[in-house]
């Protein structure tokens, strides 16, 4: 079986995993080599089963899919990850592409892309649903409607970086006296009171 690659999907619902193994069984380019319902038994036989392409759900009984995608990773560092899920929760989506999953596609996903998305994965690409992926560009976007200035938010960024005054004010070509009155109107803007609280509002609400 030359040039076939082979799969592993793990799915707890029954019917959607049969339905899934039967869509990606139906191309001659790939073979699925086993289908489970939790990632124990799928990791009792990873070496076995050899896959170069798992297909995972993240709500699974027992262990959840983003231990378990940590978990196959651990064993098989070069298997590529694709995530099937329902869930379009933006902390689940992240956690799951932090844990080495290479794509996200939601449920609804017809056919035609699931295998379009398969053979993205495979070569190298990050393939999402449309939903997970404006969720994505969203989280990379600063937030414009911020209340501070350019020249504060500079000031701010160079401070999450742990710069001292002086060298936020070297480094913005201004006095230690101006960075001193930025960082007060910072706080003064955020409603907080010292750095630390400055820094968790400003990642909170994407202002850096």
């Amino acid at each position: 079986m030359n040039n076939v690659t082979r799969i592993t999907v793990i799915e707890d619902n029954e019917a959607v995993k049969d339905g899934l193994a039967l869509i990606i069984g139906s191309q001659q380019r790939f073979h699925v080599v086993n289908t489970y319902t939790n990632c124990m038994d799928a990791l009792k036989n990873l070496k076995k089963d050899a896959p170069e392409l798992v297909l995972i759900d993240l709500e699974l009984p027992g262990m959840h899919g983003i231990e378990g995608i940590k978990r196959i990773l651990r064993e098989r560092p070069h298997t590529t990850i694709l995530v099937i899920s329902v869930h379009e929760n933006g902390k689940l989506v992240f956690e799951a592409l932090c844990a080495g999953a290479s794509g996200y596609l939601t449920k609804d996903t017809d056919h035609i892309r699931l295998l379009n998305a398969i053979d993205e994965v495979l070569s190298g690409g990050a393939p999402m649903s449309s939903k997970i992926a404006s969720l994505v560009v969203k989280s990379f976007q600063r937030n414009l409607n911020t209340p501070l200035s350019d020249r504060e938010t500079d000031v701010l960024m160079l401070l999450a970086k742990g710069k001292t005054y002086h060298s936020i004010a070297d480094e913005l070509f201004i006095s230690v006296e101006t960075v001193k009155t930025h960082i007060r109107n910072i706080y003064q803007k955020l409603h907080v009171t010292n750095k630390t609280e400055a820094l968790k509002k400003a990642a909170k609400d994407k202002l850096i």
